[in-house]
């Protein structure tokens, strides 16, 4: 149930930023309550960008955007630390 509305209102504000053409790097960041948080690991193939919230937030987080809107991520996620390393050097395998 906390995962469904969490969705809801991630769908919702996406739409609403959507419409507006909204960049990754806006200064008009959203900041992620804890019940928000997505916990399962994504396909990096599913991810478009992210965006670090403001240090003036509660929880740090990084709001993942996807084909279908964004989602709140914990940075220290093993996952997304090894999505970053992949970004940072695209060439390099891990082992």
């Amino acid at each position: 149930m906390r995962i469904s509305l969490a969705l809801l209102i991630l769908l919702l504000a996406a739409a609403w930023t959507g419409s507006q053409g909204m960049s990754l790097r806006s200064s008009r960041a959203t900041c992620c309550s804890k019940e928000t948080f997505y916990h399962r690991k994504i396909r990096e193939s599913w991810i478009l960008g992210y965006l670090e919230t403001p240090s003036t937030c509660t929880h740090r987080a990084v709001l993942v955007k996807l084909l279908k809107g964004m989602v709140c991520v914990d940075p220290q996620k093993k996952w997304f630390q090894e999505y970053l390393r992949r970004q940072k050097n695209p060439n390099s395998t891990s082992t």
